[in-house]
């Protein structure tokens, strides 16, 4: 039985861009994608800073459970961290998507230095 691979992209040695071996890569749709998902984590790091925000506020608030809502602050705060990493990474790969479509259509201009 063959083994199959499930990537997104397959690169052929040859220089020619394909999904599974036939329809070229569109790399548009790429770019458009990441972008879609740099905008998410960049939503994900508001929502994460404001939930925050809001927990430091109930830990002033209710000197009882100040404890509780100082933990769950810190753990909004991470997670604002970590989204915004994604967004970052998200950012990168939009940019090698856009790089590698001014590539595969031939305008990129390489300078002598």
């Amino acid at each position: 039985m063959a083994e199959q691979h499930h990537h997104l992209f397959h690169h052929n040695k040859d220089g020619e861009n394909s999904v599974d071996g036939e329809n070229p890569v569109d790399y548009k749709k790429e770019e458009k994608h990441k972008k879609h998902l740099e905008e998410l984590g960049g939503l994900g790091v508001a929502s994460a800073g404001t939930y925050a925000l809001h927990e430091k506020h109930e830990a002033k608030k209710d000197p009882e459970q100040a404890h509780k809502h100082k933990v769950e602050e810190e753990i909004a705060a991470v997670a604002g961290v970590g989204a915004g990493g994604y967004a970052f990474h998200e950012h990168h790969k939009k940019k090698e998507a856009k790089k590698e479509d001014k590539e595969a259509n031939g305008k990129e201009h390489h300078l002598p230095f």
